[in-house]
């Protein structure tokens, strides 16, 4: 808005029609104590500023002007048609004006000051926002930086009170800070401690990590410079995201040796009981098919009922060694694959029928085009994981007798699916249903066992280079799915 200053109504009336026609916005004042006040109330681009006025002339209102620190940058145009001399001319641009015409007035020359003028005002406003972004924008960086090194100092802090070596790096992976525990087993801050020469090369690793900004874990030996011997540790390592963009990668050794040791020793202790039952087992089930056969000449049903009973609990702990004797193998790594060729759909629906004689009364529906196709796979092993399937969704489905078999071929994968309307499994314990030892706690007081069958059963997938998981809704029952490659 431009203010005009005359205490002549017809100078006013004059200039503002000019102005008004080129689209200028106007206010107006009729003496100086008048603009005075309007200046503190409003904002103006430009004032247009009579000399010759009773009361306060217009060098002592630009002068006013210029002290109020609101109003000092507005530009001043002086008009005057009396004061014409050189020395008036002079004392108006020291009072503060930027320019002085006298009248009469040229329009043309008027309007094209009037339109330089309001343009230097725009851009100086433009400006001062700009530097006022600025010097925010500043002080958010301030603090920002301040808040980021305390919460830096509040780690390094953290991981230096930490009993594991435990180290941080840049988003590259350079190493910017170590604590006192990693100085153990590494002389250097820029390299990681040396790890057995069988265990996987963690630079390699951890690159294929940063590449997908996935977290690593990794199990490694490493041995104390002052040592000779190697110790299992588990290497974490997390990135740290501002923004879904990483700023900071956190990681830790973490000494497993004890934990290592303890596993080593329950996994002796499981094959050599397994093996050492296996033999009073042979002898128990050879016992009980001769008593079978002496009792054929001498019929009783008392005893033909607990002979039953004795061979259906035989068959559990049978099946109980074999899964203990699988464990052994698999952890010793002798767990060897039979691999020919056999037909998919003969294998299901032979499965299918061994169901049938150990459960009565069970609805087994097939899904999926039948998969008559062969594959080269342990034929025993698949049939393995499918009745493991299959009976532990009979056994956490008490209540609903029905099983879905379902198959699908895609992308050279046969993929098979067991689902059942059971009790389920919660959402955060399904990532180790397929753990050794694992037992969902809601379940495990209802339905007996080790929690092993899934885990032999997930190794015998991953040895086929196949995929296993499940999908599961507490209440609604659980879908397990396994592939391999055709």
């Amino acid at each position: 808005m431009i203010l005009i200053v005359d205490d002549k109504p017809e100078n006013i009336y004059s200039l503002k029609r000019l102005l008004e026609s080129k689209k200028f916005e106007v206010d107006s004042a009729l003496s100086g104590e008048e603009a005075l006040k309007k200046v503190l109330k409003n904002n103006y681009a430009l004032i247009i500023l009579d000399v010759q006025m009773p009361d306060m002339d217009g060098f002592e209102v630009a002068e006013t002007l210029a002290g109020f620190s609101k109003s000092k940058d507005i530009p001043i145009i002086f008009l005057s048609a009396v004061n014409t001399d050189k020395k008036f001319i002079t004392q108006g641009y020291a009072s503060g004006a930027i320019d002085y015409i006298t009248k009469p007035v040229d329009p043309d020359i008027l309007m094209l000051k009037v339109k330089t003028f309001y343009r230097l005002y725009e851009q100086t406003n433009a400006l001062n926002e700009i530097q006022t972004a600025l010097r925010a924008e500043i002080e958010i960086r301030k603090k920002v930086q301040a808040e980021l090194k305390e919460r830096v100092e509040q780690l390094y802090s953290t991981l230096e009170s930490l009993p594991q070596v435990a180290f941080t790096s840049d988003p590259s992976g350079n190493i910017e800070f170590v604590n006192k525990q990693w100085f153990r087993y590494s002389v250097s801050t820029k390299t990681f401690p040396v790890t057995h020469p069988e265990d996987k090369n963690i630079d390699e690793e951890w690159t294929i990590c940063m590449l997908t900004e996935n977290p690593l874990e990794l199990e490694v030996r490493l041995k104390e410079l002052d040592s000779d011997v190697y110790h299992f540790h588990l290497l974490r390592i997390i990135p740290i995201k501002e923004k879904d963009k990483i700023v900071k990668w956190v990681g830790t050794f973490t000494d497993i040796e004890d934990q290592k040791q303890i596993e080593k020793k329950k996994d002796e202790f499981l094959s050599i009981a397994s093996h050492e039952l296996k033999t009073p087992l042979t002898s128990i089930k050879a016992y009980i098919q001769l008593l079978e056969r002496s009792l054929k000449n001498n019929p009783n049903e008392t005893a033909n009922t607990y002979l039953d009973r004795a061979q259906l609990q035989l068959s559990k702990l049978n099946n109980l060694i074999a899964d203990l004797l699988d464990i052994s193998k698999i952890e010793s790594g002798k767990l060897k694959l039979n691999k020919r060729p056999f037909h998919v759909e003969n294998l299901i629906s032979s499965v299918i029928d061994i169901i049938h004689h150990t459960h009565e009364h069970v609805d087994i529906v097939r899904k999926g085009e039948a998969v008559n196709l062969h594959i080269c796979a342990d034929e025993v092993r698949i049939e393995q994981v499918l009745i493991n399937y299959l009976t532990n969704a009979l056994k956490y489905s008490p209540e609903n007798k029905q099983v879905i078999i379902e198959t699908e071929i895609n992308e050279n994968q046969l993929k098979l699916t067991v689902t059942d309307f059971g009790i389920g499994i919660p959402s955060e314990k399904q990532k180790n249903i397929f753990d050794k030892f694992f037992r969902v706690e809601e379940s495990s007081l209802r339905f007996q066992g080790l929690g092993i069958g899934l885990y032999i059963c997930s190794e015998i997938i991953r040895q086929h280079q196949g995929s296993f998981g499940v999908i599961s809704k507490p209440g609604e029952g659980s879908s397990f799915y396994f592939t391999i490659p055709i």
